[in-house]
């Protein structure tokens, strides 16, 4: 029968009957795996015998149970784990990449995603089309060498979100792949692939992990195209441990019950800051103000435990608010069980001057806050009087 998220996000890719009768999935170290002959080798390269990998870059059993409890999350053929979410990305993308083709990516994606694009892949013939988070936009970008569309739903820090039918719709049409970081939305929130998307990656560091103590990430998708991607990590080295995928495989069997408090705090939140009289504007996809509302809405199930939002004044306004507040941290990051603060105008954009930042869409006095497992009332009061305290 088919399972629920939260029993998927508990026993997926897992066997009953463990090592040493274990009940959870146990951390093996080894970096070989060896044969009992050269004919179990044979076997194995012909693809007679069912066993794990033979060297640990190829593969490790606790990596592979992660790897299973993520493809059934995300409702993929497979999954391939790394080190962090930036090289599920750079890898997935150089096993993708030919001389010549062309990538259409949108505006407000992971930073660090388009200075890859526009300066890494450049470096090899790979041309690409920067455009807005908006599916006609994206259309419109589409040449005949278009290979990918690459975008994420929800962004960071606008949180604008794809109308991901249309997407694919659009895509298929002209025979392009499609690639969405679904990081803030998380499986539980939304699974790109049901609505037609071709690869989903994911920093598993966020919400999968959830508790600001790993760095890894994903790529979901078909089959035949992780085995592809896989070859390339093999070569690239982009692995992560066993230690760490024993820490994803027991931080996601809390996931579904932490999704729905971030879900119904952040909400919470939101709706607080967008009644308070210093806040001039706040970007949170379960706002009916939101421009994505009713998107996010439709394809859906939450919201997510991230919010934007502008203060009455500049940079040195925000700063007020965020050195004010007592319950979260002030650190880069999001998806844990600690609030964490920043302001996107310092953490990521401190080499930049502001008319740079203007540039870009980053505004002065712009805040982002991934709400935690505190209590919400708390945290509530807590920004209160951290605005009460910056006029």
């Amino acid at each position: 029968m088919a399972r629920s998220i939260d029993t998927l996000a508990v026993h997926a890719g897992e066997r009953r009957d463990k090592a040493h009768d274990s009940l959870v999935t146990p951390i093996i170290l080894s970096t070989a795996f060896p044969f009992q002959d050269t004919a179990e080798l044979h076997q194995y390269f012909r693809g007679e015998v069912a066993r794990g990998e033979e060297y640990g870059r190829y593969g490790n059993p606790t990596q592979e149970v992660a790897e299973a409890r993520l493809a059934a999350l995300d409702g993929g053929e497979a999954a391939l784990l790394t080190s962090t979410g930036m090289s599920a990305i750079v890898t997935t993308l150089l096993a993708m990449a030919k001389p010549g083709m062309h990538i259409v990516i949108t505006a407000d994606s992971y930073r660090k995603t388009r200075v890859f694009v526009r300066e890494f892949l450049a470096k090899f013939g790979i041309e690409h089309s920067c455009v807005e988070p908006d599916v006609a936009a994206i259309a419109g970008a589409i040449t005949d060498k278009t290979k990918l569309i690459i975008s994420e739903s929800p962004t960071n820090p606008y949180l604008n979100c794809l109308d991901l039918a249309e997407l694919a719709k659009v895509a298929k049409a002209r025979r392009v792949k499609t690639m969405i970081d679904a990081t803030l939305a998380t499986p539980f929130n939304l699974r790109p692939i049901e609505h037609g998307i071709d690869i989903v990656i994911h920093s598993a560091t966020k919400y999968l992990g959830g508790h600001n103590d790993l760095l890894a990430g994903v790529v979901v998708g078909r089959k035949d195209f992780i085995d592809a991607v896989r070859e390339h990590q093999g070569m690239l080295g982009a692995l992560a441990s066993p230690f760490t995928a024993y820490m994803l495989i027991r931080g996601l069997k809390t996931f579904g019950v932490r999704m729905r408090r971030h879900n119904e705090s952040a909400l919470r939140v939101a709706q607080f800051l967008e009644r308070h009289p210093q806040v001039e504007r706040v970007w949170y996809p379960g706002l009916p103000s939101n421009a994505s509302h009713a998107i996010a809405a439709r394809q859906m199930a939450g919201f997510g435990g991230l919010i934007s939002f502008t203060v009455k004044g500049g940079l040195e306004d925000a700063s007020r608010v965020v050195d004010a507040v007592e319950i979260p941290f002030l650190a880069p990051s999001l998806g844990g069980a600690e609030s964490l603060i920043e302001q996107p105008p310092l953490m990521s954009y401190y080499e930049k001057t502001p008319e740079e930042r203007t540039a870009l869409g980053i505004r002065e006095n712009l805040i982002r806050l991934s709400v935690g497992l505190e209590d919400c009332d708390e945290l509530i009061a807590d920004l209160q009087q951290a605005l009460q305290r910056s006029r």
